[in-house]
């Protein structure tokens, strides 16, 4: 068999002087490199020692620690499935995550053992453990006694690495099947694309049950033997002074518009600093320029889903394959990444010209095995030449840049014309006053679905609905104008900073029905 276990190739990474600090928190701990060889060696033992299922799943719902990120190296290192859960989620969403993935193993913090036990183990899962952000609980307890010694389980390429659950925006939640090759392979493809250095040293600011903070960002400063600096929850202030001994930070919009609130970010404070990267969710243009202006760096931003990794990126050097083109163009989320082939088609399963607006699908070793427990599911999501429709909407320009419009699901059919509300959006973001805005659909009885806006203002602003959409008639087909509009304090968004329009629709859908 051969041996691609992802633990041996990020373990491979490692520098030679183990004694160096891997990971320095904001509490001031510091884990060498042989920390973590040594602590993910005794929970691999622990794990290894229940005499699991091959293929068992190691379900952990738990706050942001550097043990739970060892749990997930240790789960990989001892050949089972690691299966991250959102730490908002609540108990019918863990019973549908555990009744569905059916973990072996499930291991949550103290505060939530009561509840989370009990559905685990209703649903038959054999062991319970607890593992706090303070380095305490059943797991590191039972670790202990175990060798801190431990030879990876050989495991294929194909072989399953981890389950995502998508995040359920419509419909039941979709447990994306991650191999060990596809994020190998990604972590080395973004390791070249981004220019690591050994150096670099990275500011991990993220959630780690998702793609952005768990794969992304850990994947990126292991394989890489990059120290990271790890804060457990994100202060702006502190990000910003941590940025003079690191040069690598990644984050959601949401972390940028909050850095740019503090006077102390500035050039002389981030003149350390070699990339800063952005993903998960849009920026807007106004944070892309004013991040430029402010510290005199471009954020890259780029793209990625559950589904895939990480798929298309802004340039951090000259790209070859385009022209040797650099620029990285807010608005845009770059070019594929190499090895990964994108492509944009109509409704009628035919390419699209540049320019044009319709349905991305992608392939490549980066995207995923299908969708745990649903083969009809993962047979409609593929085409007939193995690509994956992902469900989003955008357009390829004639440089080559990708620009995302929305999802499929977002699409509004009003009176038969196709109306994106990513357009509208943008429109309305450039207005005076405007912090952010969401467009979406609702029933009308007689164009079938119409548009709604719902806009945030800046601090001090006042805005007015008609006013807004005044403005948008001036500007747009009438098709394209929402028919009412609304001035509100905050968007509902999901942990990682996505407005969740699946609400809003929910919220306005009675609106012009009698």
């Amino acid at each position: 068999m051969t041996h691609d276990n992802l633990f041996s190739a990020l373990r491979a990474a490692f520098p030679a002087d183990l004694t160096a600090v891997a990971v320095e928190t904001d509490e001031g701990l510091c884990y060498s490199w042989q920390d973590l060889d040594r602590a993910t060696a005794m929970v691999a033992n622990l794990l290894q020692s229940l005499d699991l299922p091959e293929g068992s799943r190691v379900a952990v719902q738990v706050e942001k620690s550097v043990e739970a990120m060892i749990l997930y190296l240790a789960t990989l290192r001892a050949g089972y499935v690691f299966l991250p859960l959102n730490t908002a989620y609540q108990s019918a969403e863990i019973a549908y995550f555990i009744g569905n993935a059916e973990p072996a193993v499930v291991v949550c913090s103290q505060a939530n053992f009561g509840w989370v036990s009990q559905i685990a183990f209703q649903a038959g899962t054999q062991h319970v453990f607890t593992l706090n952000d303070d380095r305490t609980g059943s797991l590191l307890e039972r670790a202990a006694q175990h060798s801190d010694q431990h030879q990876a389980v050989p495991r294929q390429a194909d072989d399953l690495a981890a389950i995502l659950y998508t995040s359920g925006t419509t419909g039941r939640s979709k447990g994306a099947m991650l191999t060990h090759g596809n994020m190998l392979s990604n972590a080395r493809t973004l390791q070249a694309y981004w220019g690591w250095k050994k150096s670099d040293v990275l500011i991990h600011a993220l959630p780690i049950f998702h793609v952005h903070g768990l794969f992304v960002a850990i994947h990126g400063a292991l394989i890489n033997g990059s120290k990271m600096i790890w804060m457990a929850k994100f202060d702006p202030q502190r990000a910003i002074a941590q940025m003079a001994k690191a040069t690598v930070f990644m984050g959601v919009p949401t972390l940028y518009v909050r850095m740019l609130a503090e006077p102390s970010l500035n050039q002389a404070n981030t003149r350390h600093m070699r990339l800063f990267i952005a993903g998960s969710a849009p920026l807007l243009i106004e944070t892309f320029t004013e991040w430029q202006q402010r510290t005199g760096h471009t954020i890259l931003e780029r793209y990625g889903m559950s589904e895939t990794a990480m798929l298309t990126s802004n340039p951090y050097a000259a790209d070859p394959r385009y022209a040797n083109q650099s620029e990285r163009r807010g608005g845009t989320v770059g070019f594929p990444l190499p090895g990964v082939h994108l492509r944009v088609r109509g409704d009628d399963g035919q390419d699209l010209p540049v320019g044009e607006i319709g349905g991305i699908e992608v392939q490549g070793p980066n995207v995923f095995k299908g969708y745990w427990r649903m083969p009809e599911k993962t047979a409609e999501e593929f085409t007939a030449d193995g690509y994956f429709k992902t469900g989003d909407v955008g357009k390829v320009d004639e440089r080559g840049y990708v620009t995302i419009v929305g999802r499929s699901k977002d699409l509004i059919i009003s009176g038969g014309y196709n109306v994106y509300p990513a357009e509208i959006e943008g429109y309305i973001n450039d207005m005076q006053g405007v912090a952010e805005s969401a467009v979406v659909g609702v029933p009308h009885p007689d164009f079938g679905e119409v548009g709604v806006a719902v806009v945030i203002a800046k601090p001090a602003a006042t805005l007015k609905p008609e006013a807004i959409v005044a403005d948008l008639k001036a500007k747009l087909a009438n098709f394209k104008i929402p028919k009412r509009c609304f001035v509100v304090a905050e968007l509902p968004r999901n942990t990682m900073g996505k407005v969740q329009k699946n609400l809003l629709r929910e919220q306005y859908k009675g609106l012009f029905l009698s």
